[in-house]
Parts: C-alpha cells; sequence; structure tokens
C-alpha cells in the first residue's frame, strides 16, 4: 500500500503544527476531527429523548470540563476515574481527563461496591465520576477521592455543570504518555491495569482502518460496555478519528436495542458473539415460522447470495433480503464487526449470505486491542483476521506440527505495561521484546490468523492429543436449547493424570418452554438432561474422536459472565 493511500496520510496537513511527533494524541486527534468536520454529528444519546452534539458543541464541553479539572488540580499524569451507563457524559469525563494532560481509569460498572473501592485504592485517582445508581454509596464513602455525577439527578456535581472562570496552563500529554490504565480480569478474576499510551490507542485505531474503511456519515453503536477496550476502541476513537457519529447504547435489552439500532440509523454494529447468535437466532425464527417451502427457498437464495458475494465481491443479499433486515431492525447496517471472543463460522456465514458484510476481528486489552481483522472484501470465515503487516508484526512461538503455537505481536500497539506490576510484566514479554498474547493459533501465508483457544485452557487427552475448548463450544452457538456451555477437562485416570472433556452446561429458557417443564422440578431433570444428551450426541458425531465430550454436567444456576458475555472460567493450577 503506497503512502499517499494510508488512512492517516491526511495528518500530514497538520503535522508539525498540531502535533509533532510521530501520531498525534488523542486530544489532538480530537481537535483534528473537529477542524474538519465541526458541524457533523458526535454523541448521540436516548435518554429518553434524542439528543444529539456536534463535534463543536463536544469538544467546547471537554474543554470547559479539561479547564475546570486543572483548576481543581488536575495536572500532567494525574488519576481521573470514571465508571458508569455508556452516555456522552462518560464520554466527555473521558476526553477531558486526556485534555487536561491526565490519565482515565475506566472501571467496570458492573462490578460490585467493594470491588471498585479495591481498584479506586489501586489506582488512586484524584477524582471519581460515577453514575447515579452507585452516587450516594461512593459519596458517603469518598474515601479521599472527589466524587463527582454523570448523572443531572445529583445537579451540584454534575459533569456538564463543572465550569471555572478562572483559567491555568495546562502541559499537555506527550505521546508516549499513559492514556488510560484499563483493568482487565480476563476470565481469570485477577485484575491487572493494562498501560496504554496516546500512541497505543491512536496508532492502533489509524491501522486497522488498513482492513476497514471508515466514512464521516458512519453512525457507530456503543451497545457494549465503554470502558472494555474492544468497544472503546472499535466504537468510541475509531469514529472519533473520522468524524463519524457514536450512538451510546445503555443496555442489551433486546425492544431497546431494536429501537435504537432503527432510529439511529446505526451503519456499524459491534457486537460479541451472545449478541449476534441472539438476533440470528431470532432472524432464522421468523424464517422457519413460514413454513416447510419459504424455509428452504430463503435457504437456497442465502446460499446463492454467499456464492455471488465470494466469488464476484457483489452483495445482492442486502436488496433480496432487505424485509428480511428491516424487520430485524439492521437494514442501514453498513458492516457488523463481532469480536471479544470466537465466533462460530456457520454463525458468520449466515449473516454474509444474507447482505450483512459481517467481519471478525481479534485482539487484545494489552494490543490497544485490534491486532487483526478481516478485510470486507476478502473475508475468510474460518479467520479472525488478517494482522495489519508491515505496520506491525505476528508470528507463532514454537509451532506445533500443525503450525499451532502461542501468539506473539510486536508493534506500536502493544501496552507500555501492567500498572505497578513489573513481574507480571516481564512475563508476558520474550527476551527480544515480543508480547506473548496467551493465545494459540496459526498463521497462513497471506497473514490470516486462525484461533485454536487460550493456551492455559488446552486439554491434554489421554491419547496426547490437544484439545481446545473455544473449537467445541462453538458448535453449540445457534443451538437455542442451551444458554452457556463451558468445555473443560477434567481428571479421568489419577494414576496417569489423563484428561476427558466434559462441558458444563445451563439450559436455556426457551427448552423450558418447550419442552412445558419448570426449572427446579425434580421431575424434569432427567426429561432435561436426556435432551441435553442428544444435542451433545448429535454434536460429537461433528468432531474428531479425541475431540467428543464425555461427561457433561447440567447446571441449576447460570455461570458468572464478564461485562462482555464471556463465561469465567475457573483455570486449573
Amino acid at each position: 500500500m503506497q503512502k499517499n493511500q494510508l488512512p492517516w496520510s491526511f495528518l500530514d496537513d497538520w503535522r508539525g503544527k498540531t502535533f509533532t511527533g510521530e501520531w498525534p494524541t488523542l486530544p489532538q486527534m480530537f481537535s483534528i476531527t473537529t477542524e474538519r468536520y465541526p458541524d457533523r454529528p458526535c454523541f448521540t444519546d436516548f435518554v429518553p429523548e434524542r439528543v444529539t452534539r456536534t463535534y463543536k458543541e463536544v469538544l467546547d464541553n471537554i474543554k470547559k470540563l479539561a479547564n475546570w479539572m486543572a483548576v481543581s488540580g488536575i495536572t500532567r499524569g494525574s488519576h481521573v476515574a470514571v465508571s458508569g451507563k455508556n452516555s456522552s457524559e462518560w464520554a466527555t469525563v473521558y476526553m477531558a481527563t486526556l485534555f487536561a494532560g491526565g490519565t482515565i481509569i475506566p472501571i467496570d460498572y458492573g462490578l460490585h461496591e467493594p470491588e471498585i473501592e479495591n481498584l479506586l485504592n489501586t489506582a488512586k485517582p484524584l477524582f471519581f465520576f460515577v453514575d447515579e445508581e452507585k452516587y450516594e454509596h461512593f459519596n458517603a464513602h469518598p474515601n479521599g477521592i472527589k466524587i463527582y455525577s454523570l448523572s443531572p439527578k445529583h445537579r451540584e456535581t454534575y459533569v456538564y455543570n463543572l465550569e471555572s472562570s478562572a483559567t491555568t496552563t495546562i502541559t499537555p500529554a506527550t505521546e508516549m504518555d499513559t492514556a488510560a490504565i484499563l483493568f482487565t480480569s480476563g476470565t481469570t478474576g485477577i485484575p491487572k491495569g493494562v498501560m496504554l499510551s496516546h500512541r497505543n490507542l491512536v496508532s492502533d485505531c489509524y491501522i486497522a482502518q488498513t482492513n476497514l474503511k471508515l466514512y464521516p456519515t458512519d453512525v457507530f453503536y456503543a451497545l457494549l460496555p465503554i470502558h472494555h477496550s474492544y468497544t472503546m476502541q472499535a466504537a468510541f476513537i475509531e469514529p472519533m478519528s473520522v468524524g463519524a457519529e457514536v450512538v451510546f447504547g445503555k443496555t442489551m435489552a433486546v425492544t431497546r436495542m431494536l429501537k435504537e439500532l432503527k432510529e439511529g440509523k446505526i451503519t456499524m454494529l459491534l457486537g460479541v458473539p451472545l449478541l449476534f447468535n441472539k438476533l440470528l437466532a431470532g432472524i432464522l425464527k421468523g424464517i422457519k415460522e413460514k413454513g416447510p417451502v419459504v424455509n428452504g427457498l430463503m435457504h437456497f437464495l442465502m446460499g446463492i447470495s454467499y456464492l455471488v458475494k465470494k466469488i464476484f465481491k457483489v452483495n445482492h443479499g442486502k436488496k433480496l433480503f432487505k424485509a428480511v433486515l428491516e424487520k430485524a431492525s439492521i437494514s442501514t447496517l453498513r458492516i457488523a464487526i463481532c469480536g471479544g471472543g470466537p465466533l462460530a463460522a456457520s454463525v458468520f456465514r449466515v449473516y454474509n449470505e444474507l447482505g450483512i458484510d459481517f467481519i471478525q476481528g481479534y485482539g487484545l486489552t494489552e494490543t490497544s486491542p485490534i491486532i487483526a481483522l478481516n478485510p470486507v472484501d476478502n473475508f475468510k470465515i474460518e479467520s479472525v483476521g488478517q494482522f495489519f503487516a508491515p505496520h506491525m508484526e505476528m508470528k507463532i512461538l514454537e509451532p506445533d506440527s500443525n503450525g499451532v503455537g502461542e501468539v506473539a505481536v510486536k508493534g506500536p500497539m502493544v501496552m507500555k505495561g501492567y500498572y505497578n506490576m513489573p513481574a507480571e510484566t516481564a512475563e508476558v514479554f520474550t527476551d527480544d521484546g515480543w508480547f506473548k498474547t496467551g493465545d494459540l493459533g496459526k498463521l497462513d501465508n497471506e497473514g490470516y490468523l486462525y484461533l485454536a483457544g487460550r493456551a492455559k485452557n488446552m486439554i491434554v487427552t489421554e491419547g496426547g492429543k490437544n484439545v481446545y475448548p473455544e473449537e467445541i463450544e462453538n458448535q453449540f452457538q445457534l443451538i437455542t436449547d442451551i444458554e452457556q456451555i463451558t468445555v473443560q477437562g477434567y481428571v479421568m485416570d489419577e494414576t496417569t493424570k489423563s484428561e476427558g472433556i466434559e462441558a458444563l452446561i445451563y439450559p436455556s429458557d426457551e427448552l423450558f418452554n418447550r419442552l412445558k417443564l419448570l426449572r427446579g422440578d425434580m421431575e424434569s431433570t432427567s426429561v432435561v438432561q436426556e435432551t441435553i444428551e442428544e444435542i451433545v450426541a448429535e454434536v460429537n458425531k461433528k468432531l474428531q474422536p479425541y475431540a467428543r465430550i464425555s461427561r457433561s454436567v447440567i447446571l441449576e444456576e447460570p455461570l458468572e459472565m464478564t461485562t462482555t458475555k464471556k463465561v469465567k472460567r475457573v483455570y486449573k493450577k
């Protein structure tokens, strides 16, 4: 790709004036975008009526709050924490902190108060901006931190009411300064503060666009919690880099979500497997209810649509299935991106059959997070994406005979390290500076990555075969009778320590309704167990003999999930 074709080539017009480094800081990036698109819509909330602010209006709010912060004691490197539902207020605090030279600490609003307190004690912010449900608790227990509100319910401390007539000199952050510290437990429950610099976040934002063309006319839906690195980058920073609009979704409740998708005229939908699986299950159920003839015809046309799209790069599905997409409130979608976990190839394919340009991406909080993305016109449904050569490097450490090994990367998007954890930081880097992702995968000759699973999840069977739970779990993604499934190893023989494969399964409400049974009723247990065993037996037929589930455990309670709707795994020591 030639230099003048790069998504960030336009920055040269501001280089040496607005910024002097290789990459602008986030405040410099936002200022450049506002100069280019001052009157384009920037932030939109439905609260409950629609409120949209332009880039110029948002920048004015950010600068007003940043000045107040600076006058109130925030200086370069100061910590400011924010925790709440997705909103323009949340986003304004985030950006104002950076404009004041500080470091933002976004905290998961789904955590319990003692867990948030633990993170606050670690991060030691001067200010904490929190939403209305938790405001009273933290205002009563400030612990030396000044508490402010993301909600107008508390007017004296409400973010948009904070201003100062005084001014002070702000020392801006540099490209290499820490912009954000993201506390991530992954699915292990042990929090680590990932330090991401302005360079990390801004470089990743623009480099990802080498595989994804964005426009100022795009409308992004920030539905998943925005404290999470995936939403933060893909549905917050990315749109701000091109002058696109961000619609803040506050809940994954289906009726609310469908309303906002439709009214917001969303063009870019970023989601996790659970969201896309539920959406697709509803679409396919609607088609099936039309009867076997219509169902068969629709699937035949979907197959033709996919072949035309793959071979001729022409998307007829959008027009062909317009009525179906309109009913699902996704007819305005230009692109849907799945991240935050593996998606079954069958799901990926059906969306593309229906005319949605649906792609997968891959990354980790430690990599800002995007390090692979399927190009829309050259996607591979089995792959989580193509890495961004030559702007970063990726390799497989100690590959086995199938080319599978640990994925390692180098590039400007790789974190500075874990906050106050030098030993843990050193552990995840090789001696020559490669970041070890902890994920197992292989690369093809075009730089597409195929994931096998997390290294720590891998099961070694009695025959010495490596089995990756995620690959088995993917087979269940469109089975609506199962709400949750986690595959793990169990010790079959204490002497040899050989492992078998078991599935922990939480049946769905839909299954109980279909069988006219009550959850928790003793008589229901055997019927549900038998139904689940039949489903597992069908899936086992598609798996290699060594990867088949040998034991199913029916759960009475759902497993705990992360805010990106991944089951929290309990790792064996």
